[in-house]
């Protein structure tokens, strides 16, 4: 199965009012790849509806934006939504991408 979609960084950058003050902001990038592994599970919990999780591993091919960068990697596109990644194995020339549950962190973003 192919994978085409954006990818989030997490980086630090000086606010636009103020260059001595730095937020964290998510830069996307678009990538192609192959999703390697497909599972999905619900996560049993106290709460009334059960979490949505996903085990997938989705292999893209590096550029030199990713191999400098993976370790800011925190969300990605995958079906219309937007799943946090909970390990990235490098494996030149390919990054892993392990998705995990739906990202729900602030979504202040640039591309």
């Amino acid at each position: 199965m192919k994978y085409y979609g954006r990818i989030g960084f997490l980086d630090t950058v000086p606010r636009e009012d103020d260059s001595t003050i730095y937020e964290e902001k998510l830069v996307y990038k678009r990538y192609t790849g192959d999703v390697t592994k497909n599972v999905k599970r619900y996560s049993e919990s106290d709460k009334l509806n059960e979490d949505l999780t996903i085990s997938n591993v989705i292999s893209i091919v590096l550029d030199p934006y990713a191999y400098q960068n993976f370790h800011k990697i925190r969300c990605l596109e995958y079906m219309g939504a937007l799943w946090s990644v909970n390990s990235v194995e490098v494996r030149y020339p390919r990054l892993l991408l392990t998705v995990g549950g739906v990202y729900n962190e602030p979504q202040t973003e640039s591309e």
